[in-house]
């Protein structure tokens, strides 16, 4: 919208709204973490919100590798859980983190 229709009492008027919504600091958390519910492609893991079943698939695998490697000691099992791990808890954490939000 250009500004150079709006007479100057409007100008004011749009100023001291715009300062009003910089100070609701709610309103600028809310816009800050809003996500796409739409997931293209690869990105999927970065902008959807977690599901619980993929979190719980994640952590039973995690654990499943976990155990398999400390019985079988074989490298790649251990690399396999040393790859799936931080997965896990960054996908756990974003899940907990949405549980939490208000």
């Amino acid at each position: 919208m250009s500004t150079d229709r709006l007479s100057d009492y409007e100008r004011r008027v749009l100023d001291e709204v715009e300062r009003e919504l910089r100070r609701d600091r709610r309103l600028d958390r809310r816009l800050s973490t809003l996500r796409l519910h739409r997931c293209p492609g690869l990105t999927r893991l970065m902008v959807c919100r977690p599901r619980t079943p993929a979190v719980l698939l994640l952590l039973t695998l995690s654990v499943a590798l976990l155990v398999t490697g400390i019985v079988t000691s074989a490298p790649a099992v251990i690399w396999a859980f040393a790859a799936m791990w931080p997965v896990t808890l960054f996908t756990a954490f974003r899940l907990l983190c949405r549980w939490t939000e208000g």
